[in-house]
């Protein structure tokens, strides 16, 4: 069965305490001066215990009896004693409500009760409230209370006075509670805001129809919160946030009257932030939103360029829009969504055996008030439906997320649009109009502060590798924050890893050379019940280092002076920002990479020549690579299985990746060559994770000795090409300080030895085909093949020679070397002849200027070429450079005319 859950080795992470904490969680945002951060003073030097709990009303006992059938409390952060007390040291708390009600304050009372806080119901020190409680609230539900008939028993038990009318603001206990610090100067009571959501536990409601009495962002009236409680009681989330210090804000010295509009102001904007963190922001209907879009000014000229171009008029200009807008947006539906949160539950539960959450809660700590942007790896047609349904069931609203056009089929379109889907075209090049009403939708949902989610591949990895990002999602993300720069937004790359693949199968017709296939309703039908009949093994979901928008800014745009942007204005800095952020997002997904035992099956079987290899050796192999994991951290982000090779062996099997060859001299376990194709596909997730290590091994493939000076020098100089093909996170420095960590895990585990001192250090590996030897090349095998590419490349072009080729031309003939290597030796993986690596490859050299284009747009180059071309014969066997330089194929020259027939 499916447990949707996370690590169970990660704490609950609260945020440290701060001089000047902002209850928005977050430093960059730009409130207004009067909404200015709270300070808290430093903590008392010998922190003092909480109380224990007082004991109880008699009338909050009697009510809370009653309600105690309907009402079940998952109460944030896991320990609020200790989120609480940490800065509380004693001193009196007073908490903080966005709306008054009874059934508020009997549901924190018992929060409070099961969390060991100070209870709500007791007066504080003195009774500055003059009303027998710690707490106050903001506002009163428009409809006089929250739960009429435990209202109305409540005031006739406790002799309640009747509330002023519903328009009347309740600050009066705020004012009553600055003017006693005023007058005693050793009062010092912390406030504590307070949020609670009925209904917001999704992944255990039992009825769609409590799904129409959820938390949402209307005041309710008794009868309808009654029926919320009856209904979704038992998924009611109560989120404690840090105390903030009433006496530092009465150290302000501001007039009474303004100090507590200033603290109302700062209180409602937190509580605003809050509630759009867990349930979303208030959602315009779809037809207001293209509404928005359709009245902008930028979508207005655009509609009157295409007027003019067609000739038709404005109205048939205007109609074209409005459809291409209604094409495009979303029409996100919360009865939907928790609907489809019913149906995917059994989905998961069959076809996986787990879907692991790490770092979770780092974001809920960062994402109030950011515009959130979740920027996944793209692997699977299922990441839409499993990242939104995990947020979901996690109480963090679901993204809008940009799908292809493709995915808007006949009904499952429908669905897809109701759960937040919103649909681009492939290609928006040539269309004026829809380019510019797109854009002006995804600046709405920005400006709006909708969640959005897309992928900056711009479609699914068919290798496993990350692909170069593609900027036009991201330029739009900017270009929206720039235009209406009041919301800080906040980039959250996800990574997904998989066991096995639902689309395996496609992407293996696809890597052969077979077209893609178009999706189709029939195809998605026919496929449902093979789906739920297989077994997927375990999914991971890792959230990223979050990344700032304003921090890029600040670092790529310094003359960026934080006032809006027009639409109209291209700032120079604005396309190295994109880049630079596009980069910064894939090194961040790869730093969160899951090492799952499918990824370490595939680095040891995929280096031996037939993928098989004895159960002994590949015992020792998937050891090495836990070791190398455990021992040279990729980062603090990246998960590794915890079984043991024995337990990883046997999960191979029991998912039918491997097959098992019993044998007298002992078990051999392998892949058939199918599989072994998508195998590459699972060691392709992980490849960066041993760049250092695989490319020692490599140096030692063909070298018995070298020094570890040289290695260092060799290792600076292939690295930029290893940098931009495999998103690495270091600097050249960083890598080499890297690789001489790693050399010393070699050295420790066996398989170098430290032969003399000069040079650095002579670094030798053990002669013949010993253990060692095997295990080295098992680690090399997969960066092998990098440096094969990198070596084509650079015999196409000198075998060309400069002024001959276009970049275009000599993609086209690395492509056809590679794979003519591939036919003549043992298979390649996929990726091998890759057009995209060469491309980039190709890139690369442009950047460092040791290729350039000349006037005729042909690549020209000098003697620089050479020397890296002799660095490679260091990599590279003398069989494999011959055979390259002899397959390398040159450019077909033009065929001189004949002279025609007179």
């Amino acid at each position: 069965m499916a447990d949707i859950s996370h690590s169970p080795a990660e704490p609950d992470l609260a945020r440290p305490p701060s001089s000047e904490p902002d209850l928005s969680n977050h430093p960059h945002s730009q409130p207004d001066p009067a909404q200015a951060e709270l300070p808290i003073p430093p903590p008392a030097a010998e922190p003092r215990p909480l109380p224990p709990p007082a004991r109880r009303p008699w009338w909050a006992k009697l009510l809370g009896r009653l309600m105690a059938p309907w009402v079940q409390l998952t109460i944030e952060p896991k320990s609020p004693t200790e989120h609480v007390a940490e800065e509380w040291n004693g001193r009196p708390v007073c908490y903080v409500l966005e709306d008054y009600g009874l059934s508020n304050a009997l549901i924190l009372e018992r929060a409070c009760r099961e969390s060991g806080l100070p209870s709500p119901l007791q007066p504080l020190p003195g009774d500055p409230l003059g009303r027998k409680r710690a707490y106050v609230a903001l506002s009163r539900r428009n409809a006089g209370g929250t739960l009429a008939p435990l209202q109305s028993l409540g005031e006739t038990l406790v002799g309640a006075p009747q509330p002023p009318p519903p328009a009347k603001t309740h600050s009066g206990s705020l004012a009553r509670l600055i003017d006693a610090h005023r007058i005693d100067p050793e009062l010092d009571v912390q406030l504590v805001p307070v949020s609670i959501f009925v209904g917001r536990a999704p992944d255990r409601s039992t009825g769609w129809f409590s799904v129409l009495f959820s938390e949402n962002w209307t005041l309710v009236g008794r009868f309808r919160r009654l029926l919320a409680i009856l209904l979704n009681g038992r998924h009611t989330v109560v989120r404690f946030s840090p105390p903030v210090s009433l006496r530092g804000i009465v150290a302000e010295g501001l007039p009474p009257e303004r100090t507590v509009r200033k603290l109302s102001r700062v209180l409602r904007t937190h509580f605003r932030r809050i509630r759009a963190a867990v349930i979303g922001p208030d959602l315009s209907t779809r037809r207001l939103l293209v509404d928005q879009v359709l009245a902008s000014e930028p979508v207005k000229e655009a509609i009157a360029d295409q007027a003019r171009r067609d000739g038709n008029g404005l109205a048939e200009a205007w109609k074209k829009a409005h459809a291409m807008a209604y094409e495009i947006a979303a029409d996100y539906s919360h009865p939907v969504v928790r609907s489809a949160s019913f149906l995917l539950t059994p989905v998961w539960n069959r076809i996986y055996r787990g879907v692991l959450v790490h770092h979770l809660d780092k974001l809920k700590q960062d994402a109030p008030g950011y515009e959130v942007i979740y920027v996944p790896c793209h692997r699977s047609h299922l990441d839409y439906l499993l990242l939104s349904y995990l947020l979901y069931t996690k109480g963090i609203v679901p993204p809008h997320i940009a799908a292809g056009a493709n995915l808007n089929l006949p009904v499952v379109g429908t669905i897809l649009r109701k759960g937040g889907a919103f649909f681009l075209r492939r290609s928006i090049r040539g269309s004026a109009l829809y380019s510019a009403v797109f854009s002006e939708y995804v600046a709405q949902l920005v400006a709006g502060g909708y969640s959005i989610e897309y992928f900056i591949e711009g479609g699914r990895s068919r290798t496993g590798r990350l692909l170069p990002p593609k900027g036009g999602m991201i330029v739009m993300t900017v270009r929206g924050f720039l235009r209406q720069p009041t919301r800080p937004v906040l980039f959250q790359p996800v990574y997904i890893g998989y066991e096995k693949l639902m689309e395996g199968n496609s992407y293996l017709d696809e890597l052969s050379g077979k077209p893609k296939q178009k999706e189709s309703i029939w195809q998605l039908l026919w496929g449902i019940p093979k789906v739920l009949r297989s077994n997927y093994g375990q999914v991971v979901v890792n959230f990223g280092e979050p990344i700032r928008l304003n921090d890029v800014l600040a670092e790529h745009a310094p003359e960026w002076n934080g006032q809006p942007v027009s639409e109209d204005e291209k700032p120079q800095w604005l396309s190295d920002t994109v880049e630079a952020l596009a980069q910064r997002i894939q090194v961040n997904v790869n730093r969160a990479a899951d090492v799952n035992p499918i990824n370490l099956l595939a680095l040891a079987l995929l280096s031996t020549p037939k993928h098989a290899m004895g159960e002994a050796d590949l015992l020792a192999q998937i050891a090495l690579s836990k070791t190398l994991l455990a021992e040279l951290p990729y980062s603090d982000r990246v998960t590794v299985t915890p079984h043991t090779p024995q337990e990883i062996v046997a999960h191979g099997e029991e998912i039918n990746v491997l097959e098992r060859i019993a044998h007298p001299l002992g078990d051999v376990l392998g892949v058939d060559e199918d599989k072994a194709v998508l195998l590459s596909y699972f060691r392709n997730n992980v490849l960066h994770l041993f760049t250092a290590a695989s490319w020692i091994a490599c140096c030692f493939q063909h070298n018995r000795r070298m020094s570890q000076a040289g290695l260092l020098r060799l290792g600076r100089s292939v690295y930029p090409f290893l940098q931009s093909e495999l998103f690495l996170p270091w600097s050249e420095d960083e890598f080499a300080e890297r690789l001489s960590r790693t050399v010393e895990v070699f050295i420790r585990e066996g398989l170098l030895e430290r032969v003399s001192e000069d040079d650095g250090g002579i670094l030798a590996r053990n002669a013949g085909q010993t253990d060692e030897v095997f295990r080295l090349r098992a680690i090399g095998h997969s960066l092998q093949q990098a440096f094969e590419r990198y070596y084509i490349a650079i015999s196409v072009l000198v075998k060309n020679g400069a002024g001959t080729l276009s970049a275009g031309e000599l993609e086209s003939l690395c492509q056809l070397a590679a794979q003519r290597l591939s036919l003549l030796y043992a298979p390649a993986a996929p990726e091998f002849f890759d057009k995209t690596l060469f491309r980039g490859f190709i890139q690369k050299l442009r950047e460092l200027k040791l290729v350039w284009p000349d006037a005729n747009g042909k690549l020209a180059f000098d003697a620089r070429l050479d020397t890296w071309a002799k660095d490679a014969k260091v990599i590279l066997g003398r069989e494999l450079r011959h055979t390259i330089e002899k397959i390398s194929p040159e450019m077909a020259k033009p065929a001189t005319a004949e002279p025609a027939a007179g």
